[in-house]
């Protein structure tokens, strides 16, 4: 397994008004994060907040293209990102700490925090259509050209994971810096993943591992 340390790009914050982070996601232009009871669009290159949601959002978020997606306690909400309307919503599933949320390949992946699980969803029926294990605490989940990533948070430290979507195995670790938490994680789709910093009130911007001419050898 891969190992290395975080390389910290930007910091945004501590955010007016905002004492806690959760759920992370991006559209391609913001980064949007959840706070409890809103979600909130941030400008990357300013660092400042765009537009807020009144809407349940103490957990995971995600962004399909055309929609947001937002865990509200024992429901998965389909939202309009530019009224902040709810559009439909699934049962999310039971039994474990909703956590984190993506999209990928037309369908939702949720992290179980607790239950140290990822769970592909039909993200028309809510039904479960694959586990992958972990043997750490999940907390934001996210897909990067076609690889699963995860943050982690437990005894005090956080790492962001790639892994295996079929087998669950690690295959490369970034540890963040000590007490630095992660609770929501996505990427931009490139070289970055915007982490969110629990009840530090941040985000974090850090780069994503680049990948060394023997790492493409191996992957062809």
């Amino acid at each position: 397994m891969k190992r290395s340390n975080a390389d910290i790009v930007r910091e945004y914050g501590p955010l007016p008004g905002v004492s806690q982070v959760h759920g992370v996601s991006w559209d391609g232009h913001d980064v949007w994060f959840a706070t409890g009871e809103q979600l909130h669009a941030l400008d990357p290159a300013s660092g400042a907040t765009r537009r807020t949601l009144e809407v349940a959002a103490r957990a995971g978020t995600a962004f399909d293209g055309r929609h947001l997606y937002q865990i509200a306690d024992e429901r998965i909400q389909r939202i309009d990102p530019a009224t902040g309307q709810v559009l439909g919503s699934i049962p999310a599933p039971a039994g474990g700490d909703n956590a984190g949320l993506a999209w990928a390949e037309g369908m939702l992946w949720l992290g179980q925090y607790r239950q140290r699980r990822i769970l592909q969803l039909d993200p028309h029926t809510g039904a479960v259509l694959r586990t992958i294990e972990s043997n750490r605490y999940v907390t934001g989940v996210t897909w990067v050209e076609r690889e699963l990533w995860h943050g982690t948070w437990e005894d005090e430290a956080s790492e962001l994971r790639h892994v295996d979507a079929d087998t669950g195995e690690v295959l490369e670790s970034v540890a963040m810096p000590p007490g630095m938490v992660v609770s929501g994680l996505e990427s931009d789709g490139g070289g970055l993943f915007y982490c969110g910093g629990g009840n530090s009130g941040r985000l974090r911007a850090v780069r994503r591992p680049t990948r060394g001419l023997e790492d493409e050898a191996a992957s062809r």
